[in-house]
């Protein structure tokens, strides 16, 4: 209890003097975090409302290997994404690896699973007549898909909840990708890993609580707006 109370008076120690090194690692962060999960969204949504929405005959083997991303390890993810980007990898002149740019594409491949099939999940929970009455009031392919997708807005504001929670916690695909490095790619993840390490136990206590409290406020702006959204 004393080690959290230390940490927890550090923690507002740190936020109160504005520290120029933490607030770099905490823009670092979200400005990561945010990326991906824009990403992920942007492509995500559309494509897992479409296949909640559509009938092929490949849609339970991508169904599948959805399930299976979804459950990815990340350092499996980030492994993958630095044999991509190392030099003698396919994409290694793009010269990424050791940046934020990797650190991205990594935390895309972990999000993209989680909002792709949880929309899905989310859009073939509505009710079927939905479609129909749309349909009969002569609305187009796209109107049908937004009136689904407005319907089942809740699972989707959830699937981007769960992507959020599932990237700005990661540790393992950033450094393996970033390298943690001070003022370049280290988040506040890293730093808690180096800082443990290193025994600076009540610094990297004082971390963790100001990632917990990013995630709280995030999550609760998300559930605000999911609020709004059923007003």
């Amino acid at each position: 209890m004393n080690d959290f109370t230390v940490g927890l008076v550090h923690a507002i120690r740190l936020i109160l003097s504005a520290d120029p090194a933490l607030m770099e690692i905490i823009l670092l962060t979200l400005r990561v975090s945010g990326m991906a999960l824009a990403i992920s969204t942007l492509i995500g949504v559309p494509l897992g409302a479409a296949l909640g929405l559509s009938r092929v005959r490949a849609r339970q083997l991508i169904t599948t290997l959805l399930y299976t991303g979804m459950g990815l390890p990340p350092v499996v993810v980030g492994l993958f994404v630095y044999l991509m980007l190392s030099r003698s990898g396919p994409v290694g002149t793009w010269g990424w690896l050791f940046t934020p740019k990797a650190m991205i594409v990594a935390q895309v491949i972990i999000a993209f699973p989680l909002v792709t099939g949880l929309t899905m999940s989310a859009v073939q929970s509505v009710d079927p007549m939905l479609r129909l009455q749309v349909r009969s009031l002569g609305a187009t392919r796209l109107q049908e898909v937004w009136a689904v997708l407005v319907e089942a807005r809740i699972g989707v504001v959830a699937a981007i909840v769960a992507a959020f929670g599932g990237v700005i916690s990661e540790v393992g695909a950033v450094m393996l990708v970033g390298g943690n490095i001070e003022g370049k790619t280290r988040v506040l993840t890293t730093a808690i890993v180096l800082n443990t390490r290193t025994g600076e136990f009540s610094l990297a206590l004082a971390l963790g609580i100001i990632l917990l409290a990013l995630a709280f406020l995030a999550n609760a702006a998300m559930l605000r707006l999911q609020g709004r959204m059923t007003d």
